[in-house]
């Protein structure tokens, strides 16, 4: 387990700076080192409110833009979680010092898949299913199982209705939705009676969710 460092109490004071108040997120995100997950040659750059390369022409998110996912996802001790995007693994981390019980992430590159699967420190990984395969098509997410939360690493058009479905009772749902360099953040929430109430957030900068597995990286 990570231990806390004046680096880590720095971060998140910065985070703190930039807005995010959620108690629950910035104690993960001290917890979880981002620099582990960062590409080596910019690891130098962790502790900044800056996306990251990565490879397969793909990016680390800023930790404020994560931040704001995350609170807004409100993750619950025990739940179930369905992550679209994997990229580092630092997310699926995150989304287990929240208090997550399992995490099954949906990765379109092999290589992404296997660094996050590297990245992760081994009592995680147990509780991480990181498969590779195309989390956007009905076909993509294999088994009936329905999830508590939902989580979607990048930018879409408009939101696939298999998700929403995948979603049960009092679960949520959180995704950005519009143009990458101008998103707004979507938290939807299915009820009770099945039926799914929506509330739109803040415009954010969030990279794109590309449909369809890689067949080659």
């Amino acid at each position: 387990m990570h231990e806390g460092s004046i680096e880590d109490a720095a971060f998140v004071m910065a985070l703190r700076g930039r807005g995010v108040r959620d108690t629950d997120t910035l104690r993960a995100m001290e917890r979880v080192p981002r620099e582990r997950f960062a590409p080596a040659r910019h690891r130098d750059l962790a502790r900044r409110d800056l996306g990251l390369p990565l490879p397969c022409g793909q990016t680390m998110t800023a930790p404020t833009i994560v931040a704001g996912m995350l609170t807004a996802l409100a993750v619950r001790p025990g739940v179930r979680i369905l992550e679209i995007g994997t990229g580092s693994g630092y997310v699926t981390a995150l989304l287990l010092r929240l208090g997550a019980a399992r995490v099954r992430s949906v990765e379109r590159y092999a290589t992404l898949a296997e660094d996050a699967r590297d990245n992760l420190v081994p009592e995680d990984r147990p509780l991480a299913e990181i498969v590779v395969g195309d989390g956007l098509h009905p076909g993509g997410l294999a088994g009936l199982e329905l999830f508590d939360r939902i989580l979607l690493n990048g930018t879409l058009a408009a939101l696939p209705g298999h998700l929403a479905e995948a979603l049960a009772p009092g679960g949520r749902l959180v995704a950005a939705l519009g143009r990458p360099e101008a998103a707004t953040l979507l938290t939807l929430v299915r009820e009770a009676d099945g039926t799914c109430a929506e509330r739109r957030g803040a415009t954010i900068r969030l990279a794109p969710l590309t449909p369809g597995r890689a067949c080659v990286l």
